[in-house]
């Protein structure tokens, strides 16, 4: 299958944005059935969002105590009894 770069809109900012031979080409590769619908620069906007790096979080957190250590920590669950919680480090130290 022949790709050619086509022209698209992003659904965020209205601007054009050129989707490549090669980002179709990866698409096509990984299965991907739809166009991307955001330029680039509202896809890293969106994911940094979404991911909290905006420092605008909207994620609850829970206090926790470490199984491990004792340490207070915060997690974005509600913990429950059945299952242990860890810190940061001893989670990174069990992975």
């Amino acid at each position: 299958m022949a790709f050619e770069d086509k022209v698209l809109k992003c659904k965020d900012c209205g601007s054009d944005f050129i989707f490549t031979v090669g980002e179709q080409e990866f698409y096509a590769e990984k299965g991907f059935e739809n166009e991307p619908a955001r330029c680039k620069d509202c896809r890293i906007s969106r994911k940094n969002n979404r991911d909290g790096r905006d420092g605008t979080s909207t994620r609850e957190m829970h206090d926790a105590v470490c199984a491990d250590c004792g340490a207070e920590t915060k997690v974005p669950f509600k913990p429950r009894n059945d299952r242990p919680i860890y810190c940061r480090e001893c989670f990174n130290i069990r992975k």
